[in-house]
Formats: C-alpha cells, structure tokens, sequence
C-alpha cells in the first residue's frame, strides 16, 4: 500500500501525529481480524468497539482475504469513520479518539509537518 493511500485514509493527522501513533502501536497486538468473507458488518462493529475501548487497534488481514488490503483499509476506515495511521505486511493500524473520555493526547504538528 503506498504511503499517499495512507496519507488520504487520515487527512486530519499530520506525519508528527502518525509518528507518534505508530510509536503508541509498537507493542500492540491485532486485536481485530479480517478473514476470508472480508469486510463484513461484523468485523466493522468490532472494530469500532475496539476503537471505542482502546482507540488505537492493529488490524490483521489473512492471507485467505479476497480483498486487497487496500480496499479493506478504505471500508474500514469509512465504517467506522477512524484514520488509517499505518500497514505494514497484512496488519493495519486505526486510531480513532474516543469522543467520551480520550485516552491518547495528540502532540501539536508543527505548521510544516
């Protein structure tokens, strides 16, 4: 997946901001899996439950997916209206803050970033 597809799934963050979710994420287990059907309702409504409890998932995608993982990361970034932060091999990173009680402070970019 280039890095300009990533750069559309999260218009809102800027490269200081993804740097420092990617950092965030390092440690993180995919908690969320994309099997064989794909994108499906239900793997849209665990996402975004995970996004609510943890606003920071990994997302894994089997090698069995008919998708490309490009087409997945794009319906699941418009279902659950997160940012697609990262894809490295078959794992996608999402982040989306939780509109209750945020638990993840985004650093201020600099106007260049």
């Amino acid at each position: 997946m280039q890095t300009g597809l990533i750069q559309k799934l999260s218009p809102k963050l800027k490269g200081a901001q993804r740097r420092q979710l990617r950092g965030l994420a390092h440690a993180l287990k995919p908690v969320v899996q994309v099997g064989q059907a794909g994108v499906t309702e239900n793997v849209v409504q665990q996402l975004e439950q995970a996004l609510f409890d943890h606003e920071l998932v990994k997302v894994k995608v089997v090698n069995t997916c008919e998708e490309t993982l490009e087409a997945v990361a794009i319906a699941l970034t418009e279902g659950t209206q997160s940012a697609c932060v990262q894809q490295i091999g078959h794992i996608l990173l999402f982040y989306k803050a939780n509109p209750d009680e945020p638990k993840i402070e985004l650093i201020k970019a600099k106007k260049e970033d």
